[in-house]
């Protein structure tokens, strides 16, 4: 439980105190009235006694009372009603809330670190109006009036007659059967007589003579004389007084019942006011009729609320709240005691002391001893005669057993005067005068009586008080009896069905539990009370239980939580919302980013419901973003719920501050650091044969390779306009920006072209999200071309589109789980600097849909064909982080990130924009082929541009061809049937010889010292004008490598009219080539030896071409013709054609190969004169027609291609393609294990006779004539080799080993001649051969391996034959001639 302002020792005796009964006269009370109170609400702050007051036990010990306090209330003949006491409670509870500004505490529990209220007002103070609440009892006697205040005035005419007809009232009120309420202690109750004297309207002197006249009447100790109102009100202002009732009146009194009727308290607002209720899961919410707590779903079900206040856009009409705060509203312009002085409070406290002193203590200590005289009587008694009288007493006993549960004998009653109840009454008394001892023993008594009786209510309540008259026992206590409590507890409930009881029980012993630290026992004891009887109390007993949990020894903090979730669930059925927004609040900290994401979901939901309920409308959206913003795990019906909830409760915070600032939206997520920005027109379609050049578009994925060659190329056509350098502050042009490009400084843009941003948005959620009218959101700071800056800031779509044009999309619907792109863009009118903020659009969704088929296939833009069910706008922003700096030693160590600022950029003055477009551009070539296509270059801007140039890696694909249009006609239809060549008619005798020519590299349009990969784009006047366009031919030539080709061009303009922020401009175009197999050159050059020409002294060569044709028919290729050789050289050319065939069409079909030869002769004087000036000399040598046949369409087309071979060197083949290294087939995989290199150097003897190796060398066959000479005499020598480090003996023994019959018939008639045996010593590593001889005297196949050697180390004894064994054995043939 939370901590408590009173401990329980100052807590029960506040509780439980003496009742006192006034009846006032109409005079005495308007007396009061007059300060708008009541006489008993008069009495209220001066209640306690500020002394300690003494009174004698029975046993005429003296016992000491401390801080008593007296109940003082106005007689009321009705008992309070349960519907009554439900709204008093209610009120109280909802009126008690958390301070402002209140300084929680911090718990530390493991990982958690909980921000907790310390205390819980609200709860104490439902406390104390409970136990006052309270009615009066049969079986118990608390609640009993000791004693009756008989108030008159002494302005009445005769108040001492006024008195007996108070005293007369009170005796019929007590004495009468018609009245059952309320209840009186003992029948001779203490009458008080007072006196109200108005101090500043009435006659003191009379006053004082009427209240001698009571005092001879009543006795002093009976009457007082109580003087009010020292001053009229009407000078109420003239001095502060404090008002000590304001606190007490805030609670409203119970005893004003007129006003209440009896049944249930209605809590919630009329039933009719949620028929137009959003419906938050597809259902309708029904008001549930009867009792709120009617529980159709559980208890903590998301979908559906059991209780309509819990709806979302129900009035917040609670009748509690309101109610209350009508009764603060009333009383806050009343002053209380207005006519009271600080003497007149004075005189109050004093009359409660003479009171208590005079009246009420004596009257109580008599009657205990009455009561204590008859316990004695009834003890000396035997315990016959003692039953026989208690049978006679109890003779009015009506038992009402029930006949189900023999156990159920609740409804016993005692008649008043029964002795068990006199020793209750004494018990009861004893403990309101704090006599603990006296009244445990009283109770414990009293218990064993009724128990005997199977009195079970009367039973419950001894066990009760006993247990806690135990536990307030003075001393040296006896240990708490809770068992007594859990009886009481389980009787109240299961037996008696009286909650009200269990529920004092549970709270009284909840407390005593708690002051010893046994927490875990009053959160169950807590816990049990829970029923479905009470929301209100089942709410504040499960938050009790949850701080009983957090305060143990050992937190328990889930636990904590999960009864605080319980509690706040309850708190919301019972109308406390509030203290249910406030319960869930205090739970989420537990749940909060533990990964239980369900119920982080339920919590928010609750808070967001709750928030909305009391108008906290910012919380509310809080609470539901976050439910959308987590990677949620509900199923799709219940996001779209709670999607529709945060789109009603955000619409309804947006119509608050129509102008307000728009907020942001929590959906769809944007990855911030993917959004790419363009800028530059969007790349126009193919027009037929009409291709638009590639360039740069948000289609194209970013490759760093490629994005690494273009910036080369760029720095190389920068590098030759500036010639050769490269300027310090040139920077790479980039068209588009994403996160791999340089973003460290201010992007350039050009006015009235377009800047298209790329955001990448990704629903969440699996429910769809339709966003309409989708813009950006930007500012803009325009600059006028005087240098001065105005500071106008134009922003939102609301602008004026003079300055920047934005496009908006209508509609973009996200699929649920979907990643989408949209494309926005901006128009720049106006130069200026740029900041795009973020996006701006109306966030909703189809009304019940979840997901729409094919919908991430369509673009962007959709028509207003989806009924949206709700929408909001809202804005969200675009901030992309740097990239990490990690250049210096202090950025290496700290985390800092560098600046981006692609959505920031400058909008310069107008640039010329130019448009390439291939006319006719092939596809696929044959390598080698000659292709004729168009370039158009159209200037679409109001510029003019200049310094066309275009630079490729590839310069040798392509050329632009000439002005001239015999040569090459310029219009792409006239080309159709044109030769890349230009046919020369030459006599008979030039067959097979060269023509000679010569050119030099300026012929070709390049320069000595400019790099050839930069071409001049040959424009008329070097200018093409705004509108303009120029068609220009351009000559393809099918690269060597078959394959797929890559050809970067980037084409390089300079506007006229310098611009300070953009120097230049470029195109990109990357073209595809497919290139299939043609022509194979192989070309070899050597000496000639010929003598025909004597005059070249310098020696003539010989050339000798392989032409292979290569093409298996691919691209329909029928056959080859090769036309023409021609070489080109500054000191060689070729003089004729040396081939043996006749001339002919020299024709390769497929695969066939041809082989030419031709005669190479040095340059002639005249010629080589020439070189100072770069000249090349070209011979051509002319076959025939060159053409390549190629069958397309049944149609016979005529492809024409040229191939080159470059020879250096006398003798070294060369090719005209690249050669490649053929892999193998098939490569053997190779196992190896590498040989152990460290040779010992004396081996073992296992070591050694492996170690000397041999072989035989010999004729694998000799022929012999064995007619002429019968032996045949065969030399063989035997190769001795020595494979260790170490000195070895080495014996040869060549006599046949005759052990085996097999070795007979293998070595027959073969023998060794000469020497038999040898020894020999053979050095480390040495190899020594032995010449043998064989000697065979008839034909055969013989095995020579007979030789037997062996081995020992040269310090070593023993020998060891050689353990070698041949594979094979040394076989040789003899056969005769």
């Amino acid at each position: 439980m939370a901590q408590c302002v009173q401990s329980v020792q100052e807590l029960i005796p506040d509780s439980f105190v003496p009742c006192v009964a006034a009846l006032c006269s109409d005079e005495a009370e308007r007396l009061t009235r007059l300060n708008h109170l009541s006489f008993a609400e008069l009495l209220k702050p001066f209640s306690r006694l500020t002394s300690e007051v003494h009174m004698r036990d029975p046993n005429n010990q003296l016992h000491v009372i401390k801080n008593l306090k007296i109940a003082v209330s106005n007689i009321v003949t009705q008992p309070p009603q349960p519907g009554a006491i439900r709204k008093l409670l209610n009120d109280v509870v909802s009126g008690s809330q958390p301070a402002e500004g209140l300084v929680a505490n911090v718990i530390t529990a493991g990982d958690y670190d909980l921000n907790i209220s310390a205390t819980t007002p609200w709860f104490e103070s439902y406390r104390e109006t409970f136990l006052q609440s309270m009615p009066a009892l049969d079986h118990e006697f608390l609640n009993h009036y000791l004693a009756c205040m008989l108030v008159a005035s002494s302005s009445e005419a005769e108040p001492v007659e006024q008195f007996s007809k108070l005293s007369q009232e009170q005796h019929r009120i007590q004495h009468n059967s018609d009245y059952s309420y309320p209840k009186w202690f003992i029948p001779n109750t203490l009458k008080y007589y007072v006196l109200l004297h108005d101090v500043s309207a009435g006659d003191e002197q009379r006053a004082e003579s009427i209240y001698e006249e009571m005092k001879q009447k009543y006795g002093t100790q009976g009457c007082y004389l109580l003087k009010i109102n020292s001053r009229t009100s009407n000078r109420a202002s003239d001095e502060q007084i404090p008002d000590p009732w304001s606190q007490y009146l805030q609670k409203n009194s119970i005893q004003n019942q007129e006003s209440y009727e009896d049944g249930p308290c209605t809590i919630t607002s009329n039933k009719n006011s949620d028929n137009n209720l959003l419906s938050l899961d597809g259902l309708d919410n029904e008001v549930k009729d009867g009792l709120p707590n009617n529980f159709r779903a559980h208890p903590l079900q998301l979908e559906q609320s059991s209780d309509p206040s819990n709806s979302i856009d129900g009035p917040d009409h609670l009748r509690s709240a309101s109610s209350l705060h009508e009764t603060k509203k009333g009383n806050t312009g009343i002053i209380h005691g207005a006519c009271l002085t600080l003497t007149d409070h004075d005189r109050i406290r004093q009359f409660i002391q003479e009171f208590t002193f005079r009246g009420l203590l004596p009257h109580i200590e008599k009657t205990i001893r009455q009561l204590n005289d008859q316990l004695i009587s009834r003890k000396g008694l035997s315990r016959s005669l003692f039953s026989a009288t208690k049978k006679w007493f109890s003779g009015s006993k009506v038992p009402e057993k029930s006949i189900n549960d023999l156990k159920n004998t609740s409804g016993l009653l005692y008649p008043p005067e029964a002795p068990e109840l006199q020793i209750r009454k004494m018990a009861d008394l004893c403990f309101l005068v704090q006599h603990y001892d006296l009244a445990y023993s009283c109770y414990h008594t009293a218990k064993k009586d009724f128990l005997n009786d199977q009195a079970m209510l009367y039973a419950a309540g001894a066990l009760e008080m006993a247990a806690v008259s135990a536990f307030l026992q003075p001393g040296a206590p006896r240990p708490y009896p809770a068992h007594y409590m859990d009886t009481a507890i389980q009787t109240y409930r299961d037996i008696c069905k009286n909650m009200v009881l269990a529920e004092r029980c549970v709270l009284l012993s909840a407390e005593l539990l708690k002051s010893q630290s046994k927490y875990s026992e009053a959160a169950a004891l807590l816990i049990r009370l829970t029923s479905e009887d009470s929301d209100l109390r089942s709410a504040l007993l499960l938050e009790q239980a949850a701080h009983c949990f957090i305060n143990m020894k050992s937190p328990m903090v889930r636990k904590y939580a999960f009864h605080m979730i319980l509690a706040g669930h309850r708190f919301s059925k019972a109308g406390q919302k509030k203290h249910a927004l406030r319960c869930y609040c205090q739970a989420m900290q537990v749940y909060k980013g533990k990964g239980w994401s369900l119920a982080e979901d339920h919590i928010n939901f609750t808070i967001g419901r709750q928030s909305y309920t009391l108008r906290q409308l910012d919380n509310a959206v809080s609470a539901f973003r976050h439910i959308l913003i987590n990677e949620s795990k509900q199923s799709a019906a219940q996001q779209g719920a709670f999607l529709r909830e945060y789109l009603y409760v955000y619409k309804n915070v947006s119509q608050l501050s129509p102008d307000g600032p728009l907020p942001q939206l929590p959906l769809p997520y944007i990855n911030s650091s993917a959004t790419r920005v363009f800028f530059g027109h969007d790349r126009r379609p193919a027009d037929g044969e009409k291709q638009a050049a590639t360039h740069v578009s948000l289609d194209q994925e970013y490759d760093s390779e490629s994005s690494q060659q273009w910036r080369e190329l760029e720095e190389q056509v920068v590098s030759v306009v500036n010639k050769g350098v490269i300027p310090s502050n040139f920077h790479p042009t980039q068209y588009c920006l994403n996160s791999y490009s340089d973003n460290s400084r201010f992007p350039l843009a050009v006015v009235e072209e377009p800047i298209t941003v790329e955001v990448a948005f990704r629903n969440p959620l699996k429910v769809l999200l339709l966003l309409t009218d989708l813009s950006l959101l930007w500012k803009f700071h325009p600059k006028d071309f005087s240098g001065k800056d105005n500071e106008e800031v134009k922003q939102l779509v609301t602008s004026e589109p003079e300055m920047i044009g934005a496009e908006v999309i209508s509609e973009f619907l996200i699929n649920g789980e979907e990643s989408k792109v949209a494309r926005l863009k901006l128009f720049p009118h106006h130069i200026g600097e740029l900041h795009i903020l973020g996006v701006v659009y109306n966030l909703g969704t189809i009304q019940g849909s979840m997901t729409v088929d094919g919908i991430g296939a369509l673009p962007g833009c959709h028509t207003g064909k989806y009924s949206l069910s709700m929408s909001v706008r809202g804005k969200q922003d675009l901030e992309i982080q740097g990239p990490r700096l990690n250049n210096t030693k202090e950025e290496k160590t700290s985390v800092k990130y560098g600046p981006d600022r692609r959505l920031d950029p400058i909008i310069t003055e107008e640039m010329p924009l130019l448009e390439v477009f291939f006319i006719h551009f092939p596809t696929g070539l044959l390598c080698g082929e000659i292709r004729k296509a168009y370039v158009e270059f159209v200037n679409v801007s109001k510029c003019p541009l200049t310094g066309l140039k275009v630079v490729s890696k590839r310069p040798e694909f392509f050329t632009f061809g000439g002005n001239t249009a015999v040569l090459t006609p310029l219009s792409p239809s006239a080309s159709e049937n044109c030769s890349a060549y230009k046919t020369v008619v030459t006599d008979a005798t030039s067959v097979c010889t060269a023509l000679i020519s010569s050119a030099s590299s300026v012929d070709f349009g390049i320069g000595t010292g400019s790099q050839p990969e930069v071409i001049p784009v040959p424009l008329p006047d070097t200018v093409l004008l705004p509108g303009a366009s120029v068609q220009l031919p351009m000559w393809l030539r099918g690269p060597d490598e078959e394959g797929v080709h890559e050809i970067n061009f980037l084409f390089y303009y300079e506007s006229v009219k310098k611009q300070p922020k953009i120097r230049h401009r470029i195109l990109r175009h990357t073209a595809i080539i497919c290139t299939s197999r043609s022509l194979n050159v192989r070309a070899t050059v050597c000496r000639s030896n010929s003598l025909e020409n004597e005059e070249g002294r310098g020696g003539n060569m010989l050339v000798f071409v392989d032409v292979e044709n290569t093409n298996t028919s691919e691209a329909g290729v029928k056959e080859f013709h090769i036309v023409q050789v021609s070489s080109s050289s500054k000191h060689w050319k070729l003089q004729k054609s040396v081939n043996l065939s006749e001339n002919k069409d020299t024709k390769l079909a497929s695969r066939e190969k041809g082989k030419f030869c031709f005669k190479a002769i040095r340059c002639e004087k005249e010629e080589a004169a020439t070189q100072s000036s770069e000249k090349y000399t070209f011979a051509d040598i002319i076959f025939g027609n060159e053409q390549a046949y190629v069958v397309e369409d049944s149609k016979q087309l005529i492809l024409e291609g040229q191939h080159h071979v470059i020879l250096r060197t006398i003798g070294k083949e060369a090719f005209s393609y690249p050669q490649k290294q053929e892999p193998p087939e098939m490569e053997l995989l190779k196992f190896f294990r590498p040989e152990n290199i460290t040779v010992s150097s004396r081996p073992s003897v296992e070591q050694l006779s492996s170690l000397i190796k041999t072989s035989l060398h010999y004729p694998e066959s000799f022929n012999h004539p064995f007619h002429q000479k019968s032996l045949c005499l065969v030399p063989v020598t035997l190769l001795l080799s020595n494979c260790s480090k170490a000195d070895v003996d080495v014996i040869v023994d060549l006599r046949h080993k005759t052990t085996s019959p097999e070795a007979l018939e293998i070595h027959g008639s073969f023998t060794w001649l000469g020497q038999t045996q040898y020894k020999l010593q053979l050095k480390s590593q040495e190899i020594h051969s032995l010449q043998l001889k064989a000697c065979f005297v008839h034909t055969g196949v013989y095995n020579l391996g007979t030789p037997r050697v062996f081995a020992k180390l040269s310090d070593q004894v023993t020998v060891f034959e050689t353990s070698q064994q041949n594979s094979m054995p040394a076989l040789i043939i003899i056969s005769n001639v």
